[in-house]
Formats: C-alpha cells, structure tokens, sequence
C-alpha cells in the first residue's frame, strides 16, 4: 500500500503507463517499418493525424479532463451531488463522461469537460463525519416573538425523520434579515442522510406546518400579508379553539 496513493487511482494509472509503454514502443520500432521513409507513407499519417486531431477534439478534452477529475477526486460512485442544475447519485465515472441518476430515476450523462469547467457539489462527503446541513426558512411577522420562532423550528426539525439530535449536532435557527413586514428565520439541521435530502426537507417542510398551525402562529411566506381589520386567519379550523367565533366585518359606505 502506498501512503497517499487512493485506490480508485490504480486503474486509471495502469490505463496511463500501458499507453505511454505503447507510445513509447511505436516511436522504436516506427523507422523499422517497411517503407516508412517513403513520401507516401508520410503523406497519410500527416492525413491521418490531421483527421484524427479534428475529429477527436471533443474526446480528447473529455478524455483529459476524465483524467484530471479522478485525481482531483471531487466524488466517487454512489455520492450525492450536483453538478449545475443537476442533482443525484453518481453512477458511472468513465474517461469520458460521469453518468447521475435523479430522485426521479433519470440517468443524465454528463461530458468530463462540463464537469470540470463547473463547480461540483457533494453533498455525502462530510455528511457521515461532520453531517450535511439541511436548511429553509420562513418569514413570520414581528408581532410574534422571536423566541417562540425559534423553539418553534426547532421542534419542527427534532420531528423529522432522518434529522440528528446529538450535542454537536443539534438544529439551530438564525434570523436572516429583518425585512419590512416580516422577519426571515432560517432553520438548520444536522443529517448523515444525504439520499434522503428530498424526502428530509419535504418531512421538514410539514413539520414546520404543523408546530406553527398548533402553536398558533401564522406563516407570512415569502411575500403573504393578512389585513388585521375582520379578516379571517390563515390557521385551519382544525387547530382552532372549538368556541373560536370567525370575526365579522362591516363595509363601510361612503357618506353621501
């Protein structure tokens, strides 16, 4: 075992010497070749070298960033990542293209030089170490504390399935901006689950519905206003009192 050298190095490195053994081998015994110092014979490997470098150039850069890209070692096969606007589990990682399967089971093939030429991110990486923090916010108006926000979100998160309760790994909240009408609070959680990220955020998503809707606490997201003059509120009935009485309003006429 070499220190440093990472074991899905082994094959694309045995790939690398055996080309350049070949190489090395056809410049040898290339002069030893019936007829190679005829003008013919140079006229067509000039023609065929020509062709080949037109009509290769795309492989060639794919090929050449296939092999930066295993020895960057941005992810590896089963990793959760994104790539763009592409989001799933890597697959295949070839010379020449890195294959993602979707949440919704689409395999998506990607050229190894879009995937260098962008940014990658990979979302399994630390997420057994350091755990991969999930986040969303809501915007809640200012007549709510701030401190029934936050135990709000909090219990929200300690709800879900998947989302970690350890000492340092515990959900926190931070106010985002303190906007006209509405402050932003973002909740963050702790996962190792990083497959399970569409499923985790939408669990989230109804168990911040719920502790908000039980805790009697109206959701003004992202740009939602309730006039305060006899409108009805935004909270369903069913976590309403059972004696709660919807207020009435009066329209007001214009005097004559």
């Amino acid at each position: 075992m070499i220190t440093g050298f990472y074991p899905d190095w082994a094959k694309p490195t045995f790939t690398i010497v055996k080309i350049l053994l070949y190489a090395f081998m056809f410049v040898v015994v290339f002069p030893y070749l019936p007829g190679s110092d005829s003008d013919i014979f140079k006229g067509v490997s000039v023609f065929l070298g020509v062709l080949f470098s037109f009509g290769s150039s795309s492989a060639i850069s794919n090929l050449v960033a296939g092999l930066v890209i295993t020895y960057m070692r941005p992810f590896k096969i089963g990793d959760r990542i994104k790539i763009g606007e592409i989001t799933g589990d890597v697959i295949e990682k070839s010379m020449l293209v890195t294959r993602v399967r979707t949440i919704k089971n689409e395999d998506i093939t990607i050229p190894n030089s879009t995937v260098l030429s962008g940014h990658t991110v990979n979302y399994t990486t630390s997420a057994k170490d350091l755990g991969l923090i999930l986040h969303t916010s809501v915007t809640i108006g200012y007549d709510v504390p701030w401190k029934k926000v936050h135990e709000l979100l909090i219990s929200a998160a300690l709800a879900t399935k998947g989302i970690l309760n350890e000492e340092t790994k515990k959900p926190f909240v931070f106010q985002t901006s303190l906007d006209d009408f509405y402050v932003a609070y973002q909740i963050n959680a702790f996962t190792e689950e990083s497959h399970r990220m569409a499923a985790i955020y939408s669990d989230l998503h109804q168990n911040i519905q719920e502790k908000f809707n039980e805790g009697g606490v109206e959701i003004m997201s992202p740009h939602y206003g309730a006039l305060r003059d006899g409108n009805m509120v935004t909270i369903p009935s069913d976590y309403l009192p059972k004696d709660y009485q919807t207020p009435s309003f009066k329209i007001k006429k214009d005097p004559e």
